[in-house]
């Protein structure tokens, strides 16, 4: 038996990290339709199984290629959420110690000790000066 499945999956995608979180999707909408049975619930029923369906379709799907195509498009979205995230993290956690400031050209973020009242900034990327407050 373990064998036939092995063979029917052989060239087909299988699973990613994309249907992974399709999939946890799938259940939060199955779960949230379950618990508001009237108007939601009678549009999120049947958008879990078309949402299921795509699942399957990508999974025994054969275009290898395209689908790994897709994962990996979601894989560099995801990263760039995750890294920003963290960034915010990390700015959460230092903000007793520093005053984060955005330079007005670039849009690159500068960090300063805090308590040294109005400061002249320039931006180590771009040069553009501007006064700042920490």
């Amino acid at each position: 038996m373990r064998e036939r499945f092995a063979r029917f999956m052989a060239g087909r995608n299988g699973n990613d990290q994309l249907n992974t979180l399709l999939l946890a999707v799938t259940v939060a909408l199955l779960v949230l339709s379950s618990i508001f049975t009237r108007r939601l619930g009678a549009i999120l029923y049947p958008l879990t199984f078309v949402l299921l369906g795509y699942v399957y379709f990508r999974m025994l799907s054969r275009d290898v290629y395209r689908r790994r195509a897709e994962n990996e498009k979601f894989l560099h979205w995801w990263m760039k959420r995750r890294a920003g995230l963290r960034l915010s993290q990390e700015r959460w956690i230092q903000r007793r110690d520093y005053k984060f400031f955005t330079c007005p050209a670039c849009k690159t973020v500068l960090r300063v000790p805090k308590g040294k009242g109005k400061i002249k900034l320039v931006c180590r990327k771009c040069g553009t000066s501007f006064f700042g407050k920490s």
